[in-house]
């Protein structure tokens, strides 16, 4: 069976959770790991996904330490549809437009 690795880099600007996993997760950014297999018998070359990785490094006396959390795409895709939700109602909330006072 052949199989393919890619590596991509997502960023989350806030802190997020995720489904099987206890805890909040720091923003910042995260390499994904997707692993693919080759589909036999077709007249094309196609891939299907196996896993999808998330790389969390360590924190506090986990430091150093780096831990591959394997998630789905679906999950992925929906803690970064909630962490680009956060900041887009960061940037538009009251105390974003309120205009600056005029201390003379």
């Amino acid at each position: 069976m052949t199989m393919r690795s890619t590596r991509s880099t997502v960023s989350f600007s806030n802190p997020f959770t995720l489904p099987g996993y206890l805890g909040d997760l720091p923003p910042g950014d995260y390499e994904v790991l997707v692993e693919e297999e080759l589909l036999q018998g077709l007249s094309f070359e196609a891939y299907r996904r196996t896993t999808t990785y998330l790389t969390v490094r360590g924190r506090g006396s986990h430091a150093g330490r780096t831990e591959l959390r394997a998630i789905s795409e679906k999950d992925l895709k929906e803690a970064l549809s909630r962490d680009a939700a956060t900041t887009e109602t960061n940037n538009h909330s009251d105390a974003a437009l309120s205009p600056q006072e005029d201390l003379k």
